[in-house]
């Protein structure tokens, strides 16, 4: 009979192990949960883990620290200030946007523990003696090589254990370069036995598709150059991301318009794949308290910053829109709106009634400043009394009143607020990705990227350089986890923005992570990355 090898890793250590000091760093054989290896002869059910590892991947991505946080608060799109004493947690959410963080972030360790274990587990199910059917092995093959790709893009370092390999042994540790090489084999064998799923589509989205694997290995060649060190794109590389990407077209896939409705729980033109997640971090997490009643309101975190705000058209200081989202001060769709009132209640897909309001719809979509809104149409105060006027700009990252900071808002509270329909890929990033290779080959993108401006009721740009390119992506594809790897693409990761810390501005360090203290100790294989110094 076939059986599970052990399950945790000495490569990842326990969580427990968080909290390091100068001292007593030595690893006891009970510092860490590892099984002791029985000899390995494939797992009993190999589709029962592929799900398993669905549903822990789908987890990953739902939740808003650990990767979503690296990705998205180390950038100029989000910051978490602390109001009081919310949001203060230690410092984790502030050292994240001021680049001050170190090999013991929490956030750093879950995602370092929780991909790594992801990566075993699929090569449990691709080992040949598992028997894994053509479908549940190109499956695995793809979430290794999204939760591989994870690794090497945020470590730069891969360490890999072979499935007859024990605790006594430790992982070999793969470069930048043949982590790539791992990933991108990986890809390329799961297309052909991947399904082809055409747009439009709904719950098939919510696994691998050969149109999802070609995305990701689109993302991939698309910041090769990154990876490899070579700092030149590839002439090869960025031509396989246009076909890649006329590949995933040729299946139905499109820009979409109804920019928010894309991010319903509803089939549309523009989704490749989705996670089965809850999206209501993605709405609470920067909600004042007293913008909704949904769920008790908001947590009064995430904002974003003035500058990045700025990089849409419209009113510099105002965002106000109709009920229905008609732009009032000269606002791109993509900005959104913040409504007066509710929407009444006409019992459309999705809504509740509220005192025959749509409940829920008083939040506005988009970037919210400025005045906000009840259902019936009341101006809202915060807890101390003052007008909820959400304001644009910070004192400092510590010490905020209750209003300060633009609200950033994707998914609609009033369509379900607890909806596990998060999108990962989308068609909209592919047609930027095709713009930008085409670019890097010297041609020039500007009808690709005006095509979508169009769409998005955005006024079109005369020429199209590097700047506007990843000026769009920023406008298109916020809060979609790309922020960071696009502005290290693009060479703006360790520009001057607010609250960054001095010695991170130009420091080309900070574009990896660092390796957790405890996979140090637990495997001295492991290199630490440089500009961290680690504790002895």
């Amino acid at each position: 009979m076939k059986r599970n090898q052990f399950k945790f890793l000495a490569l990842i250590a326990s969580s427990a192990l968080m909290v390091l000091s100068c001292t007593n760093l030595e690893i006891e054989e009970s510092d860490s949960i590892i099984a002791e290896a029985t000899a390995f002869d494939g797992v009993t059910d190999p589709s029962s883990v592929v799900d398993e590892l669905y549903r822990n991947v789908w987890g990953f991505l739902g939740n808003q620290e650990n990767w979503y946080a690296m990705n998205e608060v180390s950038s100029d799109e989000f910051i978490v200030p602390t109001r009081g004493t919310d949001w203060g947690d230690n410092g984790i959410w502030r050292v994240l946007h001021t680049h001050d963080w170190d090999f013991t972030h929490i956030f750093i360790l879950r995602t370092w523990n929780d991909y790594n274990q992801t990566i075993f587990r699929a090569s449990e199910v691709i080992d040949s003696r598992s028997e894994a059917d053509p479908v549940t092995l190109a499956e695995a093959k793809f979430l290794r090589a999204f939760s591989a790709w994870v690794i090497l893009d945020s470590f730069g370092q891969l360490p890999f254990r072979g499935v007859d390999e024990g605790p006594e042994i430790n992982p070999t540790i793969l470069t930048r370069t043949e982590a790539v090489n791992l990933v991108i084999t990986d890809l390329e064998e799961a297309i052909p036995s991947l399904p082809n799923v055409a747009a439009g589509a709904d719950i098939e989205l919510q696994r691998a598709s050969a149109q999802a694997a070609r995305f990701l290995l689109a993302r991939v060649l698309l910041n090769n150059h990154i990876y490899n060190g070579s700092g030149t794109p590839s002439t090869d590389d960025m031509n396989r991301v246009i076909t890649l990407v006329d590949e995933i077209a040729s299946q139905g896939y499109a820009l979409q318009s109804g920019y928010f409705d894309i991010f319903r729980d509803s089939p549309d033109s523009e989704t490749i794949w989705w996670a089965e997640t809850s999206v209501g971090n993605n709405i609470f997490n920067g909600l004042h308290y007293n913008n909704t009643g949904i769920g008790g309101g908001g947590w009064n975190g995430f904002s974003t910053l003035a500058e990045f705000y700025d990089l849409f058209e419209g009113d510099p200081n105002s965002n106000r829109g109709e009920l229905d989202g008609t732009p009032l001060d000269g606002q791109e769709e993509r900005r959104g709106w913040v409504p007066s009132a509710g929407t009444p209640f006409t019992d459309a897909a999705g809504t509740e009634d509220n005192g025959g309001f749509e409940d829920g719809s008083n939040v506005g979509l988009g970037f919210l400043i400025g005045q906000q809104y009840a259902l019936d149409g009341s101006p809202l105060n915060d807890r101390p009394g003052n007008p909820l006027v959400f304001e644009k700009d910070f004192n400092s990252i510590i010490g905020n009143n209750e209003r300060a900071g633009i609200r950033v808002q994707k998914y609609a509270a009033r369509f379900g607020a607890f909806n596990n329909h998060k999108i990962i890929f989308r068609y909209a990033d592919a047609h930027l990705m095709k713009a930008e290779a085409i670019m890097r080959n010297g041609g020039d993108p500007t009808a690709l990227v005006n095509e979508l401006r169009t769409i998005r009721g955005a006024t079109p740009l005369g020429t199209v350089g590097e700047q506007e390119l990843l000026d769009e992506r920023g406008r298109e594809l916020y809060i979609e986890y790309v922020r960071r790897i696009d502005l290290i693409r693009f060479g703006q990761f360790t520009r001057e923005w607010d609250f960054k810390v001095p010695d991170a501005i130009g420091n080309a360090e900070k574009e990896l992570f660092p390796i957790p203290q405890t996979a140090l100790l637990s495997n001295p294989n492991l290199q630490q990355n440089p500009g961290y110094n680690s504790v002895n």
